[in-house]
């Protein structure tokens, strides 16, 4: 085992970046100046290994300042959390947000997933590299969750403080303006703007948005906030999870897996701490719902929180959040300050005598780290593969204790709840699919956004309120890890159910409308390298098998018929052994959509 990358000293600037996050070095085990009398004995190696989910958000401290980790960098935060610079290594490799070879401060991430490609990204990224000088580095990105501005790019200059600026949608000159000069960018425009029913009345996840002060804890609590707190310790812990179990709740990211059940048999494990953790980390393309409520409704997701770890017996929650969303991070860190200094957070919550505090950890670029055994294994401070199950995360977690982990909308969904009764709640929707659903609509349409409806309106009506454009050639639901219908399709109804009765999936609630002009093969083409891309690695199946996947769709791109029957057979083929023997839902989907293509669309006939 390698114990240190050689003479490679970290410069002032990385020293003072682990320093501010960790503390000064206690001796010179730890870094600091060495001293002979200081070497004979090692000083808290157990303490200092106990931290080792600090590692994520050391190598994002060295990566904010200087824009990259070098060897000696890495080698200092190796000392200070007595973690071996060969597993570091692999952590720092492991997240497309990070870079251990030297590279410029500024970093202009432009993406080129589904949404952004049809709307012009790669003609975009052409002329801000023609205009762009060798001072930034132009990363050509997957899906920034900007899909409602599409194209768009996140410009990231490292410092003290680190400085971001978001331009969608994208132009040329604006993407270039905000790489070379983020604090003149133009400010981004409010959460608002991406829910085209803002301030309707018969909202009810998203009836805050564009109507509170997204800043203020006061104007929060006047519209309603911690009501659902304040009847939460009315009914207990176990009246809380009833009432939630009543509701139908289900999760909101895919699985659909009952809510009440999942907290009920997390609050009954008899092994503590218990933890709670909130899934921010949406990176499905075209996805985007989750940022928008933690943009424009931060208190909320505090909240949520909070009910959470007090029905499972939870005292820590850990919040991981996609590191493409700066604007999130700022308001979900204010919210946790205020709602610190407020005393709704802390030892003491509401004077209820109910301690919980609740921890942001920042991912950095990895769509597997969606898959909640990855997030674990990324808080602690390991590559974000995921873990065989079981067991499973109520039993054996994060840090190996009992956890609940639910994402962003499944948790909102529990203030309205607590508010209205679950009798009330599960009148919306159907008997199988209970409460409003949020739809990630983007691509060829008039008014992209975050739409809330009823579980069973159809696919129809949610594309009449978006306003399809003519022309219209497929629908994409649930993302890249989805499935394509055609347009003479759209009645399906938009319930769990009713999407798997049709033969596809409703996934976290994206709706990607494509038309005439946007080449289908090209569009399988990007899902397959995205697949690529995001693989873990860590099983046979999928980390062959998406490489197969690409390969052959780049051999068939230009052929129709019986040119392209072998290949398509072979993909079949590949395409059943990835979804039968991955490890991880990101092989056992990643054929989906492919193959719904070929199958419903006729992509290569």
């Amino acid at each position: 085992m390698d114990l240190h990358f050689g003479d490679s000293k970290p410069t002032d600037d990385e020293r003072a970046a682990v320093d501010a996050l960790l503390g000064p070095p206690g001796s010179s085990w730890e870094g600091a100046d060495r001293s002979d009398a200081d070497l004979r004995w090692a000083r808290g190696g157990r303490e200092a290994r106990d931290r080792r989910d600090l590692l994520l958000p050391g190598l994002h401290a060295i990566n904010d300042r200087i824009g990259w980790i070098s060897e000696g960098a890495l080698d200092y935060l190796c000392r200070r959390l007595t973690v071996p610079p060969a597993e570091a290594y692999g952590v720092a490799t492991f997240y497309a947000m990070f870079s251990v070879k030297p590279r410029p401060a500024t970093v202009l991430h432009v993406c080129t997933d589904l949404t952004c490609a049809a709307a012009g990204a790669q003609e975009l990224c052409a002329g801000i590299e023609a205009r762009l000088g060798p001072g930034v580095h132009v990363e050509r990105s997957p899906c920034l969750g900007l899909c409602e501005r599409a194209p768009a790019a996140l410009a990231v200059k490292a410092g003290d403080p680190v400085r971001t600026a978001v331009s969608a949608p994208a132009t040329v000159d604006a993407a270039v303006l905000a790489a070379t000069a983020p604090d003149s960018a133009p400010e981004e425009p409010p959460a608002a703007l991406a829910v085209p029913q803002a301030g309707s009345p018969d909202l009810v996840l998203l009836r805050r948005v564009g109507v509170v002060d997204p800043a203020s804890l006061d104007d929060y609590r006047a519209h309603g906030g911690y009501t659902a707190l304040r009847r939460a310790f009315d009914l207990g812990p176990a009246g809380v999870i009833r009432e939630v179990t009543d509701s139908g709740l289900v999760g909101r990211g895919g699985a659909a897996f009952p809510t009440g059940r999942k907290w009920q048999a997390t609050a009954s494990q008899p092994d503590h701490p218990h933890y709670v953790v909130c899934n921010a980390d949406e990176s499905e393309p075209g996805t985007f719902k989750d940022r928008v409520l933690m943009e424009g409704d931060p208190y909320a997701l505090v909240e949520a929180m909070t009910i959470a770890g007090y029905a499972t017996g939870a005292h820590h929650g850990y919040l991981y959040l996609r590191g493409e969303y700066p604007r999130a991070l700022h308001r979900l860190e204010h919210a946790l300050a205020q709602a610190r200094a407020r005393g709704l957070l802390g030892e003491d919550v509401l004077g209820q005598g109910y301690a919980f505090d609740i921890e942001i950890r920042r991912g950095a670029g990895a769509y597997i780290c969606g898959e909640e055994t990855a997030l674990f294994n990324s808080i602690e401070g390991y590559r974000g593969e995921p873990r065989s199950k079981p067991p499973f995360p109520v039993e054996r977690g994060l840090f190996g204790k009992p956890t609940v982990e639910n994402n962003v909308e499944t948790l909102v969904n529990v203030l309205p709840i607590l508010t209205m009764g679950a009798p009330a709640y599960a009148a919306i929707g159907t008997a199988a699919s209970t409460g409003p659903k949020l739809f990630c609509v983007s691509g060829s349409v008039a008014r992209p956004g975050i739409y809330e409806l009823p579980f069973g309106a159809t696919l129809g009506e949610l594309l009449e309120l978006a306003g399809v454009r003519d022309g219209l050639r497929a629908v994409l639901l649930g993302g890249a890890a989805g499935g394509f219908v055609r347009p003479d399709e759209t009645d399906i109804p938009l319930t769990f159910e009713g999407t798997r009765e049709a033969g596809t999936t409703l996934g976290s609630g994206v709706v990607m409308a494509f038309d005439d002009a946007v080449p289908l093969p090209r569009l399988l083409l990007r899902i397959a390298e995205f697949f690529r891309d995001e693989s873990c690695g860590q099983c046979v199946p999928c980390r062959v098998g998406t490489v197969r996947q690409e390969e052959a769709l780049h051999r068939i791109a230009e052929r129709t018929g019986a040119a392209a029957a072998g290949d398509i057979a072979l993909l079949r083929e590949v395409g059943r052994a990835m979804r039968d023997a991955s490890i991880c839902g990101l092989g056992q989907t990643a054929w989906n959509a492919v193959e719904s293509a070929i199958d419903r669309l006729g992509a290569y006939e």
